[in-house]
C-alpha cells in the first residue's frame, strides 16, 4: 500500500480562546471545544469577530490536555484554544472524513508520542509523520462512509442503552415518588436490615491473571448496574481472607472511597466473584421487607444517595466505613411494589444485556472493518458512493 506522510497534506492551525455569547445574535458563531469534537450536545456560540475558523472539510484535533489526541470532523465553526485546525492542501485528492477516521485509528499512537509529564501535549513532528495510505478519491469516500455506517449503529445502540437507564429512572420516580415526597415517609436505619457486611482486600494486584475469577472494582460498579467490558481475573488464594470477599446473587455493592455511593447488584452468573477495598458487600436480610434491586436503585437516585455523601462530610473522610453504612436512612415502600419495580427493572436490564451484546458485536465488527479498509483488504465495489460528511455523523 502506497502511503503520503500526513505533513505533506495538510496545513496545522492551533485555535484560541473565545468569549462564550450568552445571548447569540444571527451573526453569532459557533465555538468549538472538546467535546464539539464527540458531539452537538451543547453547543455555544461566540460574537468574536476573529479567531481560527473550521469549515466541514477540515479535520480538527484536540492538541492539548487529557483528552490530546481526540479527532473531530464536519464541524464549523472558531475553535478552542485546545484545538488544532489540520486543513487539507487538496480536497479534490485527500477526502477530509477518509483521513478524519483514519487519524482517529492512530489514537494510539498520538498518545503515545504527545509530550509533557502532567499535561500531554500531540507532539507536532510525531503527527506530520504519519503515513496516510493512498487510495483512489472515489475509494475513500467508499471507506468513510462504509466505516460512518458502523459508527452509526453503535452510536444509536449507546443512546438506547442511556434511554433504557433514564426508563428506569423515571419508573422509580412514578411509584416511590420525587425527593419532596419521599422525605414525607418513614426512614429506618438501615442496620436493621443488613445480614451480612463486609468490604474487599487491598494486594490483590498480584493474583491477576488471564482467566481465573472474575475480579470486580469500583469501575465496573456505576447506575445501579455492573459494567463488565473492563473486567480483571485473578487466580485466588486458599484463605478465609479470599472466602470473606466472594459475592453472592443478590449481594447489593457499593463504593465506599473515590467516587462515592456506586452501587450495583450482583446477578447469579457473577456469583463467586471478587471484590477489591473499595467496594462494600452488603447482605440484605431475605425476611424483613426490603428488595435488594429497589434499594440498589434508591441509593442511586438522587435523595438516597445524598445519604451516602452527606456520610463523607463534604469529602473531609476518606470514605465510609461500616458504621456509616449502617447508619444510612432508608424508605421503605410496600414489598409488593418493591417487588413490581424489581420485575420492571429486570425485565429491562435484559433487554439492555441484548443491546449491549449487539454493541460489543458491532464495535467488534468496527475493529476489522477499520483495519482492513485501511491496508486495502476490502472489496469496496458494492459500496455506493455516496459523500456524507456531515456532523451528525460525529
Amino acid at each position: 500500500m502506497k502511503t503520503i506522510k500526513l505533513g505533506s497534506l495538510i496545513t496545522i492551525s492551533k485555535g484560541k480562546k473565545h468569549t462564550v455569547s450568552e445571548v447569540p445574535s444571527p451573526q453569532s458563531v459557533r465555538m468549538l471545544g472538546i467535546d464539539d469534537l464527540r458531539n452537538d450536545t451543547l453547543i455555544r456560540m461566540t460574537d468574536d469577530k476573529d479567531g481560527v475558523l473550521a469549515c466541514v472539510d477540515d479535520v480538527l484535533i484536540a492538541w492539548d490536555g487529557a483528552n490530546a489526541g481526540t479527532i473531530g470532523y464536519g464541524k464549523q465553526g472558531y475553535i478552542g484554544s485546545t484545538i488544532s485546525r489540520l486543513r487539507l492542501h487538496d480536497p479534490s485528492k485527500f477526502y477530509a472524513l477518509f483521513v478524519g477516521m483514519y487519524l482517529r485509528s492512530n489514537f494510539s499512537y498520538l498518545r503515545k508520542t504527545a509530550t509533557g509529564a502532567t499535561i500531554p501535549h500531540i507532539n507536532r513532528d510525531a503527527l506530520e509523520r504519519i503515513p496516510v495510505p493512498v487510495f483512489a478519491y472515489d475509494d475513500q469516500i467508499r471507506i468513510a462512509t462504509l466505516l460512518s455506517k458502523v459508527e452509526n449503529l453503535i452510536s444509536r445502540r449507546r443512546e438506547q442503552l442511556k434511554q433504557l437507564d433514564e426508563l428506569l429512572k423515571s419508573v422509580f420516580l412514578e411509584m416511590f415518588g420525587d425527593p419532596i415526597r419521599m422525605k414525607t415517609q418513614l426512614h429506618f436505619p438501615f442496620s436493621n436490615y443488613i445480614e451480612f457486611l463486609t468490604s474487599g482486600s487491598r494486594g490483590w494486584a498480584k493474583y491477576y491473571s488471564n482467566s481465573g475469577s472474575v475480579f470486580l472494582r469500583i469501575n465496573n460498579v456505576k447506575d445501579a448496574c455492573l459494567k463488565l467490558d473492563d473486567i480483571v481475573y485473578v487466580n485466588v488464594p486458599n484463605s478465609a481472607e479470599a472466602n470473606r470477599t466472594r459475592v453472592k446473587a443478590g449481594d447489593l455493592l457499593l463504593s465506599i472511597t473515590a467516587d462515592l455511593g456506586r452501587t450495583a447488584l450482583v446477578s447469579k452468573e457473577l456469583e463467586g466473584a471478587y471484590i477489591n477495598q473499595h467496594l462494600a458487600l452488603i447482605r440484605i436480610h431475605p425476611d424483613k421487607g426490603l428488595n435488594s434491586l429497589f434499594l440498589t436503585w434508591y441509593f442511586t437516585m438522587p435523595y438516597g444517595n445524598a445519604f451516602i455523601k452527606k456520610k463523607n462530610r463534604e469529602g473531609v473522610k476518606a470514605g465510609l466505613n461500616f458504621d456509616d453504612i449502617r447508619g444510612l436512612q432508608i424508605v421503605k415502600p410496600a414489598i409488593q411494589l418493591q417487588k413490581q419495580f424489581a420485575d420492571i427493572a429486570e425485565k429491562v436490564e435484559g433487554i439492555k444485556s441484548r443491546y449491549q451484546q449487539s454493541l460489543t458485536e458491532v464495535e467488534n465488527l468496527y475493529g476489522i472493518l477499520n483495519q482492513k479498509a485501511f491496508k486495502g483488504e476490502l472489496d469496496l465495489s458494492k459500496v455506493l458512493l455516496v459523500s456524507c460528511l456531515v456532523s451528525s455523523l460525529q
